[in-house]
């Protein structure tokens, strides 16, 4: 089974830069992504993941015959 592929949305990655998101990476999102078992055949809210800095935060996420694509970030 080849590796998944995490893809991030340009709207994901501009929410990380909202003061909501602060403290989350981008690593911290690769990592919360690669996490998620299975595959999401429609998008689905995934919650209570925790940044390196301590920031919680939800992701919503759907999987593609491209990889696993993150929509969102949703910080607590």
């Amino acid at each position: 089974m080849a590796p998944l592929k995490v893809i991030i949305t340009e709207h994901a990655c501009r929410r990380l830069r909202q003061d909501r998101q602060g403290g989350i990476t981008l690593e911290d999102i690769m990592s919360a992504a690669y996490s998620i078992p299975g595959w999401i055949p429609t998008a689905t809210r995934f919650r209570s993941f925790v940044a390196a800095s301590g920031r919680c935060f939800d992701l919503v996420a759907k999987d593609t015959k491209t990889g696993r694509l993150v929509i969102t970030i949703i910080g607590k």
